[in-house]
C-alpha cells in the first residue's frame, strides 16, 4: 500500500482518482478523545476542500448547545492516506478534519485547534514541538470481560508471548499508513503490549497515535481478540501507560541540550521540567481522564504518581534518559503519568503549555531525586519536598477547574465543557454499589 504526502486538496484529489478510492472518511474527536467519523463518495471530496462538511455539533460531547448546533468539517490535506484495514482492491481513505463555526473561523472547543493554538505559541518563540509517545494496550478474548490471552512478561518471546502475529500485523498497517514505528514488545503484564511510535512534530504525532489507537483496535479484531487501552483493567497488574518523550528544538538544533551543564540540560529544558512538575496536578484530569486512570496511579506497579525528576530512577513522574556522547538531537524528557486513554491532543497541548510557561516564567528545577520513592517514608518525601497526583477523579478536576493556565491552554468553553463532564463521570461513579463492597460488607453488616 502507498505511503501519500499531499500537500494540498488537488494531490488528494488526483490520489483518490489513481487508487480508485471508494470512500473517505472524514475524521475528528470529541471533548473526550473518542474518534468520530463520516463517510463520503469522491465525487463531494472538491467540494468538501472548498466548503467543507455540515453536521450537528449538538450531538457531539462537548461541542455546541442545539440551539447554536451547526459545525462544519473542513479536511486537512496533508492526512490523506489510505485506511489499513480495508480491501485493497475499493480502498478507502481517511482525512483528519479541522471543525469551524459556519462562519469559517475555527471552533474554539476543536481539540485539534487547542494544540494548533499552542504549537504556534511555541513557533512564535521559536520552537517545534517533538512527541515521542509510548502507548501500552491489553489484548482480551472479547470486550465483555478481561480474559488475558498469554501469560507473558516484559520481553518475553513465544510461546510465553502469543500475540507476535498481532503485533507483526499492527506495525505493518501502521508503516502502510505512513506511521514510523521504532520498537514492539510484550510488557510487564499477562497479555499486556507496546508499541512506540518514532518521535515527530506535535500535531502529526497527535494524528499518527490517534490512527495507532485505531489500527489496534482493528488489526486485533480481525485476529479474533479484543484489543483496549483501559488504563487498569486487570486488578494486581501492572496498568497501561502512555509515557510521552518530548523536546523542543530551535530550526535543527535541540534546544533541551546543553554541553556545559552537569546533566547536559540547558535552561529551557530545566525550566520546561519546572513546568511539568509545577501544572502536573492541574493538568493530570487532562492525560488521566477516567475514573479508572486513577487505579493505574497508585503506588507500585510502575506508576509514577510522585512529583520529581530524575535520569534513572523510573518512580520519578518526569525521566530525562541519561545522554549519549554524539545522541545531542536525541536529548528529551520523558512524562510518565498520561495513560492512553486520554484526549491526545488536549493532552500534548497541555504538557506544552506547562513546559513553556516554565520557561517563561524562569521556573527554578529542584534537584533530581535518583532514590526509590515508592520506598520513601512520608517524613522523606516531605524533607525532600515531594507532593503526589491528584488520587481520584474527583481531586483532578477540582485542581483543573481551579487552574488559570490549563484554562488559558483549553479556552474556556472546552475547559468548563471538561469539568462538566468530568463532574458528571464521578457523580455517576461513586454512586454505584460495587460487587467488592457486597462482598465485604453484606455478610458483616
Amino acid at each position: 500500500m502507498a505511503v501519500f504526502n499531499c500537500k494540498n486538496a488537488d494531490d488528494v484529489l488526483r490520489a483518490v482518482k489513481d487508487y480508485n478510492v471508494s470512500f473517505i472518511q472524514f475524521w475528528f474527536i470529541d471533548v473526550l478523545g473518542v474518534l468520530k467519523s463520516f463517510q463520503i463518495t469522491p465525487r463531494e471530496l472538491e467540494n468538501a476542500f472548498e466548503e467543507g462538511m455540515g453536521f450537528d455539533g449538538s450531538s457531539i460531547t462537548g461541542f455546541t448547545k442545539i440551539q447554536e448546533s451547526d459545525m462544519v468539517a473542513f479536511p486537512d490535506p496533508a492526512t490523506f492516506q489510505l485506511v489499513a484495514w480495508r480491501p485493497s482492491d475499493r480502498p478507502v481513505a481517511r482525512l483528519f478534519c479541522d471543525v469551524k463555526n459556519p462562519d469559517g473561523t475555527p471552533f474554539a472547543a476543536d481539540s485539534r485547534y487547542v494544540l494548533k493554538r499552542m504549537l504556534k505559541k511555541a513557533a512564535d518563540l521559536g520552537y517545534t514541538y517533538y512527541v515521542g509517545p509510548e502507548l501500552e494496550f491489553f489484548l482480551f478474548a472479547n470486550s465483555t470481560e478481561p480474559k488475558i490471552l498469554d501469560h507473558g512478561g516484559y520481553f518475553d518471546a513465544p510461546p510465553r508471548d502469543l500475540a507476535n502475529d498481532v503485533r507483526r500485523d499492527i506495525n505493518f498497517a501502521l508503516e502502510s499508513m505512513g506511521v514510523a514505528v521504532e520498537y514492539s514488545h510484550h510488557e510487564v503484564a499477562p497479555s499486556q503490549h507496546e508499541i512506540d511510535l518514532r518521535y515527530q512534530e506535535g500535531l502529526i504525532m497527535a494524528d499518527y497515535a490517534q490512527t495507532y489507537r485505531v489500527v489496534v483496535k482493528e488489526v486485533a479484531r480481525k485476529h479474533g481478540c479484543y484489543a483496549t487501552f483501559m488504563p487498569k483493567p486487570l486488578f494486581g497488574e501492572n496498568g497501561s501507560g502512555m509515557h510521552c518523550h518530548q523536546s523542543l528544538f530551535r530550526g535543527a538544533k535541540n534546544a533541551f541540550y546543553d554541553a556545559s551543564d552537569p546533566y547536559h540540560l540547558s535552561g529551557e529544558a530545566k525550566g520546561f521540567i519546572a513546568g511539568l512538575l509545577r501544572h502536573a496536578p492541574e493538568f493530570t484530569l487532562i492525560t488521566n481522564q477516567w475514573v479508572n486512570s486513577y487505579k493505574r496511579l497508585v503506588p507500585g506497579y510502575e506508576a509514577p504518581v510522585y512529583i520529581a525528576w530524575a535520569r534513572r530512577n523510573r518512580s520519578a513522574l518526569v525521566r530525562v534518559p541519561m545522554y549519549k556522547p554524539g545522541k545531542e538531537s536525541a536529548t528529551r524528557i520523558e512524562l510518565r503519568s498520561p495513560d492512553p486513554a486520554c484526549n491526545l491532543y488536549l493532552s500534548f497541548a497541555a504538557m506544552l503549555g506547562a513546559g513553556l510557561k516554565g520557561i517563561e516564567e524562569g521556573y527554578t528545577l529542584s534537584d533530581p531525586i535518583e532514590e526509590n520513592i515508592f520506598k520513601m517514608t512520608d517524613e522523606e518525601m516531605e524533607e525532600k519536598g515531594v507532593t503526589s497526583l491528584p488520587g481520584s477523579l474527583r481531586e483532578a478536576v477540582d485542581n483543573l477547574e481551579k487552574s488559570e493556565l490549563m484554562r488559558e491552554v483549553l479556552g474556556d468553553h472546552l475547559h468548563a465543557a471538561l469539568v462538566e463532564n468530568k463532574k458528571a463521570e464521578w457523580d455517576a461513579y461513586r454512586t454505584q454499589v460495587t460487587e467488592w463492597e457486597i462482598e465485604r460488607y453484606l455478610p458483616i453488616l
